[in-house]
């Protein structure tokens, strides 16, 4: 990999901070070569700090270190994007990252989806929302819902027509999203057991 230090006069690139997990942004800091080198030997992410005039181990007061998984270099070679395991709060203020958002997964379009889900149950319309009617009728027949596309899906899935069967995944995995919510819980859950089991 081939790292420009030169192009700027104070020899430092930008290093952006991922987490390797979450794919939420963490914070922003600079490297020159020796910070660079530091950072691939020990595994720590390391800066050079402008402000104290040397190199930087992030959490090396706070105990909050940034764990090294992966560094990529930008098409211009003059930026970097390292990828780490966060050990506790990331910003110096004591929130997860430098921005005040929490480090939590989300999963893109199926978070928004989550949450509309969440609304309609909220707002309880049963006559003006097909998803605010399911939790209205209760447990049972949301549970219903999914084991009918359930079946659906499984049927689909024998046949070579792949419109069909991509159109009962998806109401496989509303219906789910569905249920999950009455049950009190979201993807995030399910993600978590997923992950525990990964560790075994």
């Amino acid at each position: 990999m081939t790292i420009d230090f030169n192009k700027n006069k104070d020899n430092l690139v930008p290093a952006i901070i991922q987490d390797a997990v979450t794919k939420n942004v963490l914070m922003l800091g600079y490297m020159n070569e020796e910070a660079y080198k530091k950072t691939v030997d020990t595994k720590l992410v390391t800066f050079y700090s402008r402000s104290k005039n040397r190199l930087w181990t992030k959490g090396e007061e706070s105990g909050n270190t940034l764990d090294l998984v992966d560094i990529q270099v930008d098409c211009d070679n003059d930026t970097l994007l390292v990828q780490v395991h966060p050990n506790g709060p990331t910003c110096h203020t004591g929130t997860d990252t430098c921005w005040k958002e929490d480090n939590e997964t989300t999963f893109g379009f199926l978070t928004h989806l989550e949450n509309t889900i969440r609304q309609r149950k909220a707002e309880g319309k049963p006559d003006e929302s097909y998803v605010a009617s399911l939790f209205e009728k209760g447990i049972n027949k949301i549970a219903q819902k999914v084991g009918e596309e359930a079946v659906e899906v499984v049927i689909e899935a024998k046949d070579d027509n792949d419109d069909l069967f991509l159109n009962e995944s998806a109401d496989l995995l509303f219906h789910y999203l569905i249920l999950l919510q009455q049950k009190g819980f979201q993807l995030k859950d399910v993600e978590d057991i997923l992950k525990f089991r990964i560790k075994k």
